[in-house]
């Protein structure tokens, strides 16, 4: 059952276990916290459940295959080796919290999080209280847009927004376009403007594209099938997969870019006035910029001390927080390759919820 935020109620809402953010990884941490009889409340800022794919550009299909998309005890419908729409997955989310009966206080977004073990507290942007005995965090990577400083220097005359806010062509400005960024999103959206817009294309460090298909199987059935998935993030193979951090050619190359029409440019460096300039000295005057420069993590609203070390990164091991009773799920790497794709999110849940559990019964 989902809760509007609106109807929960005064005062403050006590749990046994607060889980804040209700996307996939927040739901499956749920879908264990179910399981294992444990009484639990999830908190998530966006107005509905799947708004956090729901609003993202248009043409945004999953990383990765149905086959491998699903949450635990609800399968993803559609071709196995398809990848599903934003607004499919979107709506397979709100499924799913209805089919588990997770309650949910919508449009809360928790500014502060405060306490000891066994007694957390969180305030909401809005003022509202919720205590908990253990808090999962599952607000997912990288929440905050990233724009580089250089941004600062293009004029008001150029339109500029972050790929977080890139709904479709029709969402940037006639003219030339500027897309800053390589990655499997700025080429999404390069593609998808090109259409309609002249597009050029700055590029970062070389990128390395794998097959969307080997031997007639889809190439994430083989890294599954391989254990490739499961690589820890200290394992050799781990390190060379973080350090070439490859995505799927789905379309997507450069051979392909350049057919569609984008012009390819070195990385961007700088900005005088209305022109961009790049790392080969060459200019473009574009009308807009889309930054597709990724994204950061903002955890200053964790105010627990040992939580969060000096630069503002999390402290755990495997999503086992050094602070007893804070716990989370999400995180890149956080325990193999799988654990920033739904593919892991399953998986680290049931880790997670399992040595809560050991310290709840270790509390009494």
């Amino acid at each position: 059952m989902t809760t509007d935020a609106s109807n929960s109620g005064g005062g403050t809402r006590r749990t046994d276990v607060l889980v804040i953010g209700a996307g996939q990884v927040g739901l499956a941490a749920a879908n264990e916290l179910k399981k294992a009889g444990i009484d639990y409340l999830l908190v998530d800022a966006a107005a509905a459940v799947g708004d956090s794919w729901r609003q993202r550009y248009e043409t945004l299909t999953l990383f990765t295959p149905r086959s491998i998309s699903s949450l635990p005890g609800l399968p993803l419908s559609g071709e196995p080796d398809g990848y599903a729409t934003k607004d499919e997955f979107a709506a397979y989310l709100v499924r799913y919290a209805a089919v588990g009966g997770h309650r949910v206080d919508v449009g809360t977004r928790v500014v502060a999080l405060r306490g000891e073990p066994r007694a957390f507290e969180a305030v909401s942007r809005d003022g509202r209280v919720y205590a908990a005995s253990a808090v999962i965090v599952a607000t997912g990577a990288f929440s905050e847009p990233r724009v580089p400083s250089l941004s600062h220097r293009f004029p008001d005359t150029v339109q500029q927004m972050h790929v977080a806010d890139f709904q479709d062509a029709g969402s940037v400005a006639e003219g030339p376009v500027l897309v800053v960024g390589d990655g499997a999103s700025g080429r999404d959206v390069a593609l998808a403007i090109a259409t309609s817009h002249q597009v050029f294309l700055a590029r970062g460090r070389g990128r390395k594209l794998f097959p969307e298909r080997i031997l007639g199987r889809n190439t994430w059935w083989w890294l599954q099938r391989l254990g490739l998935l499961g690589a820890k993030p200290d394992s050799i193979i781990g390190r060379r997969m973080r350090r070439i951090d490859p995505f799927p050619n789905r379309g997507n190359d450069d051979a392909t870019l350049v057919r569609k029409g984008v012009v390819l440019k070195p990385r961007l460096v700088s900005a005088d006035g209305c022109h961009a300039i790049f790392a080969d000295k060459s200019r473009e005057a574009p009308q807009a910029v889309v930054w597709a420069t990724g994204y950061r993590d903002d955890f200053a609203w964790i105010k627990i001390e040992g939580a969060v070390d000096a630069e503002g990164q999390l402290m755990h091991q495997e999503g086992i927080s050094p602070v007893p009773g804070l716990y989370f799920v999400g995180r890149p790497w956080q325990r193999n390759r799988a654990s920033a794709l739904i593919a892991g999110a399953g998986d680290d849940a049931k880790y997670v919820v399992r040595r809560l559990c050991r310290w709840i019964e270790a509390s009494k």
